[in-house]
């Protein structure tokens, strides 16, 4: 479930690393290969982790009251390894993978300096705390109903996710105050993120199925006002792919 946030991290934190170290002359994308080698041969999902909570809108992350509104690091160890604190909201499916990228949700600036973090961390680091969201639909699934469940077991999870003092070794830090590079980073994340959503035009295809075969059990797939929603839906379904189709190039 939701590998496509982890995919879609992991072709803008490539890109990136490789125009941090060719400008700056880190080693960031020979870390990244290094993991991406190790993730593939591990089959592992990977969430990507970037919606800070933000708090005042108006400010920017130094500027905040409390400073942990946004994930930043707090201690830089003598071998090139972070310690991180601060937290990120809306985190679909982190639950449900093995590794996070953390990455900066915005263009910063160079007061923010210590916001402008890009990692990888196992989801059950030592320090990280998950506070589970519920959904609307969720008494279907964990409440003793039989019917109409989804994916009852590994279905949508969202969390917000605390790290209090996490730690993370050099061999997994791709960005370390690199500010210059956070707006480009967001860019092709976004990009990438929006492309992935053409699996929305194969639910669409599936409700509209379920819609067509409903209508037709109850004797109305042939009244006007039912087949022009099923028309809007077929429409909506090729309007999503087509555009995310478009996005990929």
């Amino acid at each position: 479930f939701q590998r496509c946030v982890g995919q879609d991290a992991c072709n803008a934190m490539w890109s990136t690393t490789f125009d941090i170290d060719r400008q700056c002359g880190t080693s960031y994308h020979g870390r990244f290969k290094d993991f991406m080698t190790m993730a593939q041969r591990r089959n592992i999902v990977i969430g990507g982790a970037m919606t800070d909570v933000k708090g005042d809108r108006n400010l920017t992350p130094s500027q905040q009251e409390d400073p942990d509104l946004f994930c930043r690091i707090v201690r830089r160890r003598p071998d090139g390894g972070i310690v991180l604190r601060g937290c990120k909201a809306h985190q679909t499916g982190t639950l449900n993978s093995h590794w996070m990228i953390v990455m900066p949700g915005g263009k910063l600036d160079k007061a923010d300096k210590d916001y402008a973090v890009a990692c990888a961390i196992p989801i059950e680091a030592p320090g990280i705390t998950y506070i589970y969201g519920r959904q609307s639909c969720d008494l279907r699934a964990m409440e003793g109903s039989e019917i109409d469940q989804g994916n009852a077991k590994y279905g949508g999870q969202e969390t917000l996710v605390i790290f209090e003092d996490v730690e993370v070794p050099a061999e997994y830090v791709f960005m370390d105050g690199e500010v210059d590079f956070t707006q480009s980073l967001v860019e092709r994340f976004t990009a990438y993120h929006r492309r992935s959503y053409i699996c929305k035009a194969g639910l669409g295809d599936v409700m509209l199925g379920a819609a067509a075969t409903v209508s037709d059990y109850n004797g109305t797939s042939k009244a006007s006002h039912v087949k022009d929603k099923l028309v809007e839906i077929a429409y909506l379904n090729e309007n999503i792919a087509g555009t995310a189709l478009a996005a990929s190039y």
